[in-house]
C-alpha cells in the first residue's frame, strides 16, 4: 500500500507543467530545415538514440543507469548530455522519441534547464519524433491501446511545448514487422510520414534494386487518402553506416584531423564515407539520403558523437572543391521528409503490410506473436479495466489526473519488448508488477465512482467494492466465504449487452435476484478437475454458479446472490455429469449442435440451425523448437523472437482424450483431458451462436531437453485453397496467401514460420463456392496460419530451452509460482456462418471480448428488499444505445469541464449489406450524467484541432494524395454545433467536448 501511495504521489507531482515564454520567433518543424543543394548528393545526418522502455533492464534501471553489468545505459545522462551539446552550437540537431523517459527527465529539471530546452525545441534543434509514451509493437498491440498510448505521450508534449512539440514524423525503427493498421492510425494522427528500420531481407533486396525503399502506403481499403502515409525504410536499420559509430559504446576509429600526428586519418575516413554515401544513393530515388547517427542508448556522452560529426561534415564538404558531389549536414527525419516532398516526384504505392519479418533465411520473427501469452493476456485485462475506469471517471467527474498511473503503465505495456514477450524475465516481472499496481489504482477510481452512483440518497453509506483477479482460474475469496453478495457488473460498450456471469462458489444452490428484484435462472457447474490442480490456486470453490445478466450501455447493473438451502432450488440448478456415453457426445442449443467423438474424445463436427453440417476436427499439437548455437543461419534456434520448428509436421497431443459431459439449463460443457498438463472445455451457452473453447496448458514438460511450441488446430471440410484472413491490430481484415508475398517473389526457406501472421483478434477461412465462413476469435494476440486447405492453427504457448541470439540472452523458459513451467489458460471462440452474415457476427463479438463487462463484489447484511431501497440497482450511462455499427471507443476525462470522445464505425465497406452503410447519431441528450455543450473535432491523437491540422501532399502512381489543406477531405461536419456525428466505414472521429455535469 505504501508503494501505491508513493507512486500516486510521484504521478501527481509529475503532472504539473510549467510554461515559459520563448523570446525568439519559433522556427520548429519545416521552417528550421536545411535546404541542401540541387546539384549535390545531400546526406542528412540524423542524430538519435533508441531508448527501449524496458528490455534487458527495467524502465527504472534504464532511466537511472542502474544494473550496468547487464547493459551500459542511462537515459537521464543522454538527455543531460545532448541538451548541453545543443546549447553550444545552433547548427546541431537531435531527435528524441520516447515520452515515457523524457517526461520523467523533464520533471526532475530546474526551471532554467526547462527554459533552455523549450528554446531548443522551438528553434528546431531538439525535435520530437513519434512521441508516443513508448514505441509500440505493431503485431501484438490492439488498436485501442495503440491510440491510447500515442494520445497520452503526445498530450504530454503538447502540454509542455505547445505547437513546438507536435511531432510530424512517425518513427518505428525497432518493431519487428509493420502492420497496415498502424500506418492508417499514424495517418489519421496527421503524421506526414513514417520511417522504420526493420525490413524483410528479401523485401529489402527487391526494394533496393528497384529504388522503392520509399513509397506511399495506402493503409486502408476503407478510408481512402486520409489513411495514406509516406513511408521509408532506413538503410541500416537504425544504426550508423559501418565504421562510423562515434559513441563511447563503439570501437570505430574517431576522425583524427591533426596532420602533425602519426594517426592522422582524415583522407581515409572521408574517402570511406563518400564511398558509403555514393553506394547508398544507388538504392534511393532522389539526391537526398538519410543516415541514422545513433543506436541503442547512445549519446550518454554526446560530445564524442558531435565532435566527430563536426569534423566529418567539415572535411567531407571540403572535398566538393575537388569535384565531390557529397554534401553533409545535421538534419532530422522531418527535414529529410520535407526534402523528399520538395523533390516533386511520383512515388510508388503499397497496399499490403510488412508482416511477417525475416532477417535471414532461417530467422522469421513470428515467435513473438505468441511469446509470453500470460503478459499478452494480462495487457488485455489492463486495457479493459482502464476503459472502465475512464468511463466511470467521466461519468462521475473524477479528476483525470487520477488515471495517469494507469495510462503510464498501459503505455509502457505497448512497448515493442513488453507486449511482445521479448524482454528478460526480471523485466517482464517488473512490467507485470507495474500493471498490477496500476490496476489497483484503477479499482480506487471504481470505488470512488460507485460511491457517487450507487446510494439511493446521500444518507446511505457506500459499500466498498472488492475485485477478484483470479476469476480465470475460478478463485474468488469473497464469493466463496460469504453468503450474501451484491455483484455489480459494468458494461463498457455503448449497447445493451446480454452476458453470462460465472462466480466461484462452495455451495450447491443459490438465490439470485436481478435489478428489478426478479429471480434469475442459475446453474451450478463443477470446476474442471484440471483447473482444481492449477499450481498456486488457493480456493475452496469446486463449482461456479452461472447466470445471465442484462446490462445497460456504459453502465452497471447489480445482482444479489445468496446461498440457498432449498432442495428444490438445488435440484433446478444442478448440472448433470456424464462420464460414459455410446457413440458421439453432443451439446446443443437453438443455434448449434456440437459433436465430439465418443471414442477419441475430440471435436468432430458442428450442425447449424439450417440443418447443414460442417466437419471440424480440433486437437492440440506441438512443434519441436529448433536447437542451435546461432553461429550460422542454418543453426538458428527457436527463441523469444524466432519461431523455427524442427520439422514441418506438428506432433499430436493426446490420442485418447478423457472426456466428461456437463448438462444443464444454461450451459453445456465437455471437459477434455489430453495430457496431465493439457486440458480443454468445449462450452456452449443457451442462446449463443459461438462455441467457446477454454484451454489450460502447462507446465509444458521439457525433461527430454526439447523445447515445445503448442498449437490448437481446426481442420474443416471447407474448400478454402491457400487463402485466409487475419485482422490488423483488431480492425481491418487482411487477405493472406500461403507461400506468397504481394510485393516480391518469395523464396521460402521456413515453410511453417514463414506463413505465420499476427492474430490480434481473429482469423478466418472462406469456402467461396459454398458461401461458408469459419472464424476463430482469440482473447489475446497469438501467431496463426492456415497451412492446409480448410485448416486454421493458432499457437497458444511456447517453452524453449535456447536463446535465438537477438539480444535478450535468455531462453524463453517461463516458470510459475511452483518453479515449474508456467500454466496458461485462455479461450477461443468459434463462429460458423455464411460469408454474407459473417461480419455481423464476428465484429460485435470481437468488441464484446475486448470490452468485457467488469465485475465487482460487495458484502451486505440486510434483506434484499432493504438493499434495493438503499442502492440504485442499475445505472446506464447513455439514454439510448448507439447504432449497432458504432463503437464508443473513448470516453475519457480531459481537462476540467472537458471530455475526450471517440466514435468509430467498426465495419468495412464490403462487410455487410446494411451495417456497412454510413451511419449517424446525435450527442444531444445522449448522456445521463452530463450534457454536451459543444464539441471540437481533433486528429485521432487529440493533439491538433482538425481544422488547423495539415499534411504534406504527395504525387503517387495514378493520382495525387491530398494533404489536409482542405479539411473537408477529412470529414469535418458542418453540423458540429448541433452535435450530430456522421460516420463512414472504418472511420474514427475524435472530439474534445465541453460538458456540464448534471
Amino acid at each position: 500500500m505504501k508503494l501505491i501511495l508513493l507512486l500516486t504521489a510521484i504521478i501527481a507531482s509529475a503532472t504539473v507543467v510549467l510554461s515559459f515564454p520563448v523570446q525568439e520567433t519559433p522556427r520548429f518543424g519545416y521552417e528550421s530545415c536545411p535546404t541542401g543543394e540541387a546539384d549535390k548528393l545531400n546526406v542528412h545526418l540524423v542524430c538519435h538514440t533508441h531508448n527501449d522502455v524496458g528490455w534487458l533492464k527495467t524502465v527504472d534501471q534504464y532511466f537511472y543507469g542502474a544494473n550496468q553489468s547487464i547493459q551500459r545505459a542511462g537515459v537521464q545522462y543522454i538527455l543531460d548530455s545532448v541538451v548541453q551539446s545543443l546549447q553550444h552550437d545552433p547548427k546541431k540537431k537531435f531527435i528524441y522519441v520516447e515520452t515515457a523517459f523524457f517526461s520523467r527527465w523533464w520533471n526532475e529539471q530546474h526551471d532554467s534547464v526547462r527554459h533552455a530546452v523549450k528554446k531548443l525545441v522551438c528553434n528546431g534543434q531538439l525535435e520530437f519524433i513519434g512521441g508516443g509514451w513508448s514505441m509500440n509493437d505493431e503485431a501484438a498491440a490492439h488498436y485501442n491501446s495503440i491510440i491510447d498510448q500515442m494520445t497520452f505521450g503526445l498530450r504530454v508534449l503538447n502540454d509542455t511545448f505547445g505547437k513546438c512539440g507536435v511531432p510530424k514524423i512517425a518513427w518505428q525503427i525497432d518493431p519487428f514487422g509493420h502492420s497496415r493498421e498502424q500506418a492508417s492510425l499514424f495517418a489519421q494522427m496527421f503524421f506526414d510520414g513514417l520511417f522504420f528500420g526493420r525490413l524483410d531481407y528479401q523485401d529489402k533486396n527487391h526494394r533496393e534494386s528497384t529504388k522503392t525503399m520509399e513509397h506511399v502506403w495506402k493503409a486502408s481499403a476503407n478510408l481512402g487518402a486520409r489513411a495514406d502515409l509516406f513511408t521509408g525504410a532506413l538503410p541500416n536499420s537504425y544504426s550508423p553506416p559501418a565504421g562510423f559509430c562515434f559513441d563511447i559504446l563503439c570501437d570505430d576509429p574517431p576522425i583524427m584531423d591533426d596532420p602533425n600526428l602519426k594517426d592522422y586519418n582524415v583522407e581515409q575516413r572521408v574517402s570511406e564515407f563518400i564511398g558509403i554515401a555514393e553506394s547508398q544513393s544507388q538504392f534511393y530515388a532522389t539526391n537526398h539520403i538519410v543516415m541514422t547517427m545513433g543506436n541503442d542508448f547512445n549519446y550518454q556522452n554526446a560530445a564524442t558523437w558531435f565532435k566527430n560529426l563536426d569534423k566529418l561534415i567539415k572535411h567531407v564538404n571540403e572535398k566538393q572543391k575537388n569535384g565531390s558531389r557529397v554534401n553533409v549536414f545535421y538534419s532530422t527525419p522531418s527535414c529529410y521528409l520535407y526534402a523528399l516532398n520538395k523533390a516533386n516526384r511520383t512515388w510508388t504505392v503499397k497496399y499490403d503490410d510488412f508482416m511477417p519479418y525475416a532477417s535471414d533465411p532461417h530467422a522469421y520473427w513470428t515467435g513473438y506473436f505468441t511469446s509470453r501469452p500470460s503478459i499478452k493476456g494480462y495487457e488485455r485485462v489492463g486495457n479493459n479495466k482502464m476503459q472502465v475506469c475512464k468511463q466511470l471517471a467521466a461519468r462521475t467527474d473524477i479528476e483525470e489526473v487520477a488515471l495517469d498511473f494507469m495510462r503510464r503503465a498501459m503505455g509502457i505495456m505497448q512497448h515493442h519488448d513488453a507486449i511482445t514477450g521479448t524482454a528478460k524475465q526480471h523485466v517482464t516481472n517488473d512490467y507485470e508488477q507495474t500493471l498490477a499496481a496500476a490496476i489497483e489504482s484503477c479499482y480506487d477510481i471504481v470505488n470512488e465512482a460507485y460511491e457517487k452512483l450507487m446510494p439511493a440518497n446521500v444518507s446511505n453509506p457506500s459499500l466498498k467494492q472488492y475485485f477478484c483477479n483470479f476469476l480465470n482460474i475460478s478463485q474468488c475469496n469473497i464469493t466463496e466465504e460469504n453468503s450474501a453478495i451484491a455483484i455489480t457488473i459494468y458494461n463498457p460498450l455503448a449497447w445493451n449487452v446480454t452476458e453470462y456471469v460465472r462466480v466461484p462458489v462452495t455451495g450447491k444452490a443459490y438465490k439470485i435476484l436481478d435489478y428489478n428484484g426478479k429471480a434469475v435462472e442459475a446453474q451450478v457447474v463443477p470446476v474442471s478437475s484440471a483447473m482444481l490442480q492449477v499450481p498456486g490456486r488457493k480456493s475452496k470453490a469446486v463449482a461456479e454458479v452461472v447466470f445471465q445478466v442484462q446490462l445497460p450501455p456504459l453502465g452497471y447493473a447489480t445482482y444479489l446472490l445468496r446461498n440457498s438451502s432449498s432442495g428444490a432450488v438445488m435440484k433446478d440448478q444442478a448440472s448433470k455429469i456424464h462420464r460414459k456415453a455410446q457413440g458421439d457426445w453432443i451439446i446443443k442449443n437453438e443455434h448449434l449442435t456440437v459433436f465430439v467423438d465418443g471414442k477419441s474424445g475430440l471435436l468432430k463436427g458442428v450442425r447449424l440451425a439450417d440443418g447443414s453440417n460442417i466437419t471440424v476436427n480440433q486437437s492440440f499439437y506441438w512443434y519441436r523448437g529448433m536447437n542451435g548455437n546461432n553461429s550460422e543461419f542454418q543453426f538458428r534456434a527457436s527463441g523469444a523472437y524466432i519461431f523455427r520448428p524442427n520439422g514441418t509436421e506438428p506432433l499430436p497431443l493426446g490420442n485418447n482424450v478423457d472426456i466428461t459431459l456437463i448438462n444443464g439449463s444454461l450451459v453445456q460443457e465437455i471437459h477434455q483431458i489430453f495430457t496431465p498438463w493439457l486440458s480443454q472445455i468445449v462450452r456452449l451457452y443457451k442462446g449463443s451462436e459461438n462455441v467457446e473453447m477454454k484451454w489450460l496448458v502447462g507446465p509444458i514438460p521439457v525433461e527430454d531437453n526439447v523445447g515445445k511450441e503448442i498449437i490448437t488446430r481446426f481442420d474443416t471440410d471447407l474448400k478454402t485453397g491457400d487463402l485466409f484472413y487475419t485482422d490488423s491490430n483488431g480492425r481491418e481484415m487482411v487477405l493472406r496467401k500461403r507461400n506468397y508475398r504481394p510485393t516480391w517473389t518469395l523464396n521460402l526457406t521456413e515453410p511453417v514460420s514463414g506463413n505465420y501472421y499476427p492474430v490480434n483478434s481473429r482469423i478466418f477461412i472462406q469456402d467461396k463456392k459454398a458461401r461458408r465462413q469459419f472464424t476463430v476469435l482469440s482473447d489475446r494476440s497469438q501467431g496463426g496460419s492456415s497451412l492446409k486447405d480448410g485448416s486454421i492453427e493458432l499457437m497458444i504457448h511456447r517453452r524453449l530451452l535456447h536463446d535465438d541470439a537477438f539480444g535478450v540472452g535468455e531462453a524463453l523458459n517461463e516458470t510459475g509460482v511452483d518453479g515449474h513451467g508456467l500454466v496458461i489458460t485462455g479461450s477461443h471462440y468459434l463462429l460458423f456462418t455464411s460469408i454474407d452474415k459473417a461480419a455481423s457476427k464476428h465484429r460485435p463479438l470481437a468488441q464484446k471480448l475486448f470490452m468485457k463487462p467488469q465485475i465487482s463484489f460487495a458484502f451486505y447484511n440486510t434483506s434484499e428488499d432493504e438493499y434495493m431501497k438503499a442502492y440504485k440497482m442499475i445505472s446506464p450511462g447513455l439514454k439510448t444505445s448507439l447504432p449497432p455499427n458504432v463503437h464508443f471507443l473513448t470516453l475519457e476525462p480531459w481537462k476540467r469541464g472537458m471530455l475526450l470522445l471517440r466514435f468509430e464505425h467498426f465495419y468495412e465497406w464490403d462487410d455487410d449489406a446494411v451495417l456497412s452503410k454510413p451511419t449517424n447519431f446525435t450527442l444531444k441528450n445522449l448522456f445521463n450524467d452530463f450534457e454536451v455543450l459543444s464539441i471540437d473535432e481533433t486528429t485521432l491523437s487529440a493533439n491538433q484541432y482538425l481544422d488547423e491540422a495539415k499534411r504534406l501532399r504527395w504525387n503517387i502512381e495514378g493520382r495525387a494524395v491530398h494533404g489536409n489543406s482542405n479539411v473537408t477531405d477529412y470529414h469535418k461536419d458542418v453540423a458540429l454545433d448541433h452535435l450530430n456525428i456522421n460516420l463512414t466505414p472504418m472511420l474514427i472521429r475524435t472530439f474534445l467536448a465541453k460538458i456540464k455535469q448534471l
